[in-house]
C-alpha cells in the first residue's frame, strides 16, 4: 500500500490547502485521478499538491471550486498561498502594497512588479536561480490582481530610460512587455507611466529605487530594497525626503504623452522584428 504522506494544516498555507484538498477530494468520494480529470490535469499534479509538494496555481484553483462545488474556497486560499511564495522579507511589503490607495514609484533598472508581463517577471525571477520559479512567477502574477479591484489603487510609475533598453529575456519578452507599457497608458486612467530620459543628466533618482505607499487611514510608507532585504519606514523625515525626490523625478521626466512616443519609439527601433545581422530572424 502506498503510504500517504501526512501534513500539518498548521505549517504554511500551502500545507492547509493541501490538506483541504484532500479532504473535500475523499468527501467527494473522488481519487486523484477522478479529480484530475475533472478538472483537465493529471491525478499525479493533484497529489503534488495535496503533498505540499506543487504550489497551485489560480486557475487550478477555480477548476477545483467548480468540480468539488466549494464555493470559492480554493479561490480565496490560493491568494493566502501565493503569497507565502514571496522572499518573507517582502510579504510584509506585499500585504501593505494591496491595502494601499495610491502608489508612486521609481524605478532605475526594471519595471515595476506590477506592470512585469509573465515573461519578463519570469527571465527577472530566474536571473539567479531557477529554484521554485514557477511559484514565484505565479506568485508575482497575484499582486497584480490589485490592479484588477473595483477600486484599484491610483499607480505613479517613473522609469528610468535605461529600463527599456535593458534587454530582460530576449527581444520578444521585451516588445511584449513594452506593449503592455503601453496598453497601461492608454487603457488604464488609474496607472500611469513617465519615463525618465537620459537626457535629464544628474538626477534626484541616483540614489535608487523606491516606492511611496499612501493609505486613507494608515501612515505613509516608503519602501526600499538592497539586494539582501527590504526596508519599510513611516518615519516622517524618510517620508518628507521621498516625496521631494519624487516631485522632482516627476518634474524632470517626460510627460505621459511624451514617455508613450518614447517607448513606442524603441520598442520598434530596438525590439522591432528586423532580422539579425546573418539574415535568421528572430521574432
Amino acid at each position: 500500500m502506498v503510504r500517504i504522506n501526512e501534513l500539518d494544516p498548521s505549517a504554511s498555507p500551502l500545507d492547509f490547502y493541501g490538506s483541504e484538498l484532500r479532504r473535500l477530494r475523499e468527501g467527494a468520494g473522488l481519487n486523484q485521478a477522478e479529480l484530475g480529470s475533472c478538472i483537465f490535469c493529471t491525478g499525479s499534479l493533484v497529489g503534488q499538491v495535496e503533498t505540499a509538494k506543487k504550489v497551485p496555481t489560480r486557475d487550478f484553483s477555480e477548476r477545483l471550486d467548480a468540480a468539488l462545488g466549494t464555493d470559492g474556497t480554493f479561490s480565496r486560499l490560493v491568494g493566502l498561498v501565493l503569497r507565502s511564495q514571496l522572499p518573507t522579507w517582502f510579504q510584509a511589503f506585499a500585504e501593505m502594497e494591496a491595502r494601499a490607495t495610491y502608489v508612486s514609484t521609481f524605478q532605475a533598472q526594471l519595471v515595476y512588479g506590477l506592470l512585469q508581463t509573465e515573461a519578463y517577471a519570469r527571465a527577472v525571477l530566474g536571473a539567479r536561480t531557477d529554484d521554485n520559479l514557477d511559484a514565484r512567477v505565479a506568485a508575482r502574477m497575484e499582486r497584480q490582481r490589485i490592479l484588477a479591484r473595483e477600486h484599484p489603487p491610483l499607480m505613479w510609475v517613473v522609469l528610468s530610460e535605461a529600463v527599456l533598453h535593458q534587454e530582460i529575456g530576449g527581444r520578444e519578452v521585451m516588445r511584449n512587455q513594452l506593449s503592455h507599457l503601453l496598453q497601461v497608458n492608454e487603457q488604464r486612467e488609474w496607472v500611469r507611466v513617465q519615463i525618465l530620459p537620459f537626457k535629464a543628466g544628474a538626477h534626484a533618482g541616483l540614489p535608487g529605487t523606491f516606492t511611496m505607499l499612501r493609505f486613507d487611514d494608515d501612515p505613509d510608507i516608503v519602501y526600499t530594497e538592497d539586494f539582501i532585504q527590504g526596508h519599510m519606514t513611516a518615519n516622517p523625515q524618510a517620508l518628507r525626503e521621498g516625496s521631494l525626490r519624487y516631485d522632482h523625478l516627476q518634474a524632470a521626466a517626460l510627460p505621459v504623452e511624451e514617455s508613450s512616443a518614447l517607448i513606442a519609439r524603441v520598442m520598434k527601433e530596438r525590439y522591432g522584428d528586423q532580422p539579425e545581422p546573418d539574415g535568421h530572424g528572430v521574432a
